[in-house]
């Protein structure tokens, strides 16, 4: 499955196996805030460039309304020659980490 996304003018997949590792690993996000992935892709508050992963981005977004008010962060990769992006894991955050803003919402 893939998400538009205007910030990479494209699409970013979200495979079988991630989508499973995200519901393993943080079933606070999915299957009930799959939503919330797909609108912070859309429309995310903040872009930033990842301290683990050279190569990836976290989009987050603030939703006032999700668990008394949380960030939902996706975290996207691009891979190959041919510039594929995908989505590494996402995840319900308090607070944002580092990482050097590539992005901010105006």
């Amino acid at each position: 499955m893939a998400f538009p996304c205007p910030f990479l003018r494209g699409e970013v997949e979200l495979t079988e196996e991630r989508e499973q590792h995200i519901a393993a690993h943080h079933p606070d996000l999915l299957p009930k805030y799959r939503r919330h992935i797909v609108d912070t892709l859309a429309s995310p508050d903040l872009i930033r460039r990842s301290v683990w992963f050279g190569n990836a981005r976290l989009f987050s977004r603030w939703y006032p309304d999700l668990r008394g008010g949380k960030h939902v962060v996706v975290v996207v990769s691009e891979f190959g020659t041919v510039v594929r992006h995908w989505i590494i894991t996402a995840y319900i955050a308090r607070k944002l980490e580092k990482g050097e803003v590539e992005w901010r919402q105006g």
